[in-house]
């Protein structure tokens, strides 16, 4: 039995939320989740999940509720687990510290759950309600959902560029087009990341490390270089620390070299003779990337969007001209009718350059299937 929610689920559903996102830069490849427990009127418990293998944010709410909990209303953004992974099942947590009531913001989209947890707890007698700011605990764990449901992580593509739409100059100079503020605010983006891609090009070109700079982090994401003849140098930047994965089409005779200096390298020849990108994007799903951000140059990011594989554009934007240079997105197109439009989501000043959030998915529309209605 559900009953209705009203504002103040809606209010202690947004406490939820902002614990939940306490989690952003630490729970992968777990989504990030938040609980409150409320007796009465008063918050009585409270946690977030900090990183995998440990406590769910059940688990610390009904520790700090202690003999409270019974009775009590339980917040949490996410459906209470109901399997048994590193953690036992915070479905059975909830039913044993005796709530009256849960109210979960979504569904879990993890095929392991996706709905048995709430089913367990109405079994119980607990009464239930689900769909309590949804939209905003589903952009919490955008990534999350997209790996459940698609298979592969949520692609971000990040560029940045003068206003005559220029990431380089013609000879590939690109430090810098943006000013400071834009390029510390791009450290957060790698940091929510679970991978960062680019192409060997870049590698080349910029020595790209793609690691978390200036920031405190407790990881660094996953570094993935699309490199189709596996020209990446063992002498690179990049490779100076470990968690690299080397994406080719061929095997080559630096294979063993780049090996022995401590890189992944994957075989995944495309039908051109190049990576394959829609098979690399789901093997990083496979192996629990929920964010991945590009940065990369244009013909990378073209090939992205020409797939149909970048999910969102994260593009700054610099008060600049530059004239003759290299454009953001390398692609060719026969008609206007075939132009990407993606939404905007967002326009938002940094220091001097702007930034825009804009969307070629919509997550409430996109993620509505199941893995198997995806193919995977």
């Amino acid at each position: 039995m559900s009953d209705v929610p009203g504002m103040s689920d809606r209010i202690h559903m947004q406490h939820a939320l902002r614990l939940a996102a306490r989690g952003l830069y630490t729970t992968t490849p777990n989504p990030r989740v938040g609980c409150v427990i409320v007796k009465d009127g008063v918050v009585v418990g409270e946690g977030w999940h900090v990183r995998a293998g440990e406590p769910h944010a059940e688990v610390h709410a009904l520790r700090m509720a202690g003999a409270a909990a019974s009775g009590a209303t339980a917040y949490v953004t996410l459906e209470p687990c109901s399997h048994h992974g590193r953690t036992p099942p915070c479905a059975d947590a909830l039913v044993q510290a005796g709530v009256a009531r849960v109210v979960v913001a979504m569904t879990d989209p993890n095929p392991q759950v996706a709905g048995r947890g709430l089913a367990r707890l109405r079994a119980a007698g607990i009464a239930t309600a689900s769909g309590v700011l949804e939209a905003e605990a589903r952009e919490l764990n955008v990534g999350f959902v997209s790996r459940m449901l698609r298979g592969r992580p949520w692609t971000r593509i990040k560029l940045a560029a003068s206003l005559d739409g220029r990431i380089a100059l013609a000879d590939g100079q690109s430090k810098w087009i943006t000013g400071a503020a834009a390029r510390a605010d791009v450290q957060r983006w790698r940091a929510r990341s679970c991978a960062m891609l680019t192409g060997v090009n870049t590698v080349l070109a910029d020595g790209a490390q793609l690691t978390v700079r200036d920031f405190d982090v407790e990881r660094q994401p996953l570094r993935v270089v699309v490199d189709s003849a596996l020209r990446t140098p063992v002498t690179a930047r990049l490779l100076q620390a470990p968690g690299v994965l080397i994406a080719g089409a061929s095997d080559g005779v630096n294979r063993a070299a780049l090996e022995a200096a401590g890189a992944e390298v994957l075989l995944l020849p495309g039908s051109d003779g190049r990576v394959d990108l829609a098979a690399l994007l789901l093997h990083l799903g496979g192996r629990g990337i929920n964010e991945l951000t590009v940065e990369a140059g244009g013909v990378l990011a073209g090939a992205l969007l020409q797939a149909g594989l970048a999910d969102e554009l994260l593009l700054y934007q610099a008060p600049v001209l530059i004239g003759q240079g290299k454009p953001m997105a390398d692609f060719a197109l026969s008609s206007l009718t075939e132009r990407f439009a993606p939404r905007v989501i967002e326009r938002r000043s940094v220091g001097d350059d702007l930034r825009w959030t804009l969307r070629f998915t919509d997550p409430a529309q996109a993620f509505t299937g199941s893995i198997a209605e995806n193919g995977q």
